[in-house]
């Protein structure tokens, strides 16, 4: 399990930031159940949803940022579990962008790739590879959205949800998998050791036009949108 429990460059918890953060919430001191516990709901619910400069930011980048997506998201979560001895590796894929309409629109929907990258993250607890991707959405995003579409009963895909159970999706952890954008998957590129190797094969295929516009347009406009819904 060694490999699974490597600080790397993007998982980067010996930073002061991160291990400032893990003795003050004191998650070293508890069983591998509530470690696992209490940093998924930490991801979950105090980094909000939204869409920071680039997926391979460092975990430490997507703390001091306070919000992330998916795959940065999923960074400072593998680093605050391996901070805390807790092996976990990343799994990678790309979405349809439909699943992103709502919280991306207009201008920038049109030209975004029609596949987008995604990860979540699995966790070895007891023996076992659980699959995590229900820390994405912060509660208070996810509650004002499904109060706005509240006549949806089955299955949603739009605004960063993707999930056959919209008003009640499996996002809590009680040792078991949690998912909230698995609907949107349309490709399975298998599991990595950490995101420095996930992304250095593969990374959102956009031209250095289209990146430049999506860092210092397209990113802002979604977080305006994300805002207007949590709020």
């Amino acid at each position: 399990m060694n490999k699974y429990l490597q600080e790397t460059q993007m998982l980067n918890f010996n930073h002061s930031s991160i291990q400032r953060l893990v003795k003050k919430q004191r998650w070293t001191n508890g069983d591998d159940f509530h470690k696992i516990l209490e940093i998924y709901n930490f991801v979950r619910d105090d980094i909000a949803f939204g869409y920071n400069t680039d997926d391979t930011i460092s975990a430490s980048e997507v703390l001091n940022d306070g919000y992330g997506q998916c795959n940065t998201k999923g960074t400072l979560f593998m680093a605050l579990l391996r901070a805390v001895g807790i092996p976990c590796r990343i799994h990678g894929f790309t979405i349809d962008k439909k699943l992103q309409k709502g919280a991306m629109t207009g201008i920038i929907y049109r030209f975004a790739p029609q596949s987008i990258i995604h990860s979540w993250v699995e966790i070895q607890y007891k023996d076992h590879w659980y699959n995590i991707e229900g820390f994405i959405l912060d509660s208070q995003y996810l509650n004002k959205l499904q109060e706005k579409f509240s006549d949806c009963t089955t299955s949603f895909c739009g605004y960063g949800v993707g999930t056959a159970n919209f008003q009640n999706p499996q996002i809590e952890w009680d040792a078991n998998d949690t998912y909230i954008q698995k609907e949107g998957i349309n490709h399975d590129f298998g599991v990595f050791i950490s995101p420095d190797e996930f992304f250095e094969k593969y990374q959102q295929p956009l031209t250095p036009l289209k990146k430049w516009i999506y860092q210092n347009i397209g990113r802002k406009l979604m977080n305006r949108n994300v805002e207007r819904i949590r709020f």
